[in-house]
């Protein structure tokens, strides 16, 4: 997945930001743009465009957490919504299993601070998309595909 580039929007008018820099990190990225770019009831929408402030498990600071995607789109009932969404693989959004034998490998120690860290950044979002109205959306491959 390590899939990364730049995307042009077919309606850059539809797009928050400077439509000529917006990069993808993954391909799932690249498939969420197309689909707010060419879906009609998306009536705006942004990548990385708005900064969340959260304290980090890991070192006990305020970081910056700049969410994949902000969306206005029309749902379902005809109303107007603002979603802020992070595209994450599924394996990262459970937390961790403990090795057979109970021994902690770098491996396992490394993937429960990224799970830590995320869990941070996550409820930061959550409680700012909450103040403002917003929704809050973590979609992995299983929505996107």
């Amino acid at each position: 997945m390590p899939y990364r580039g730049k995307y042009k929007p077919n309606r850059p008018d539809k797009y928050h930001g400077d439509p000529t820099k917006i990069i993808y990190r993954s391909l799932w990225e690249r498939k969420c743009m197309k689909v707010f770019d060419e879906n009609p009831n998306v009536i705006s929408w942004g990548s990385e465009e708005i900064c969340i402030p959260y304290k980090s498990p890991a070192d006990g600071k305020i970081h910056r957490y700049y969410p994949d995607f902000i969306v206005e789109l029309k749902n379902k009932q005809g109303e107007i919504e603002t979603l802020v969404i992070e595209v994450k693989p599924s394996k990262q959004t459970v937390e961790p299993k403990k090795p057979a034998g109970g021994k902690k490998t770098r491996t396992y120690i490394n993937e429960v601070m990224t799970y830590t860290i995320n869990n941070a950044k996550w409820e930061a979002a959550k409680q700012a998309c909450e103040s403002r109205g917003w929704l809050f959306r973590i979609i992995t491959e299983k929505e996107i595909f």
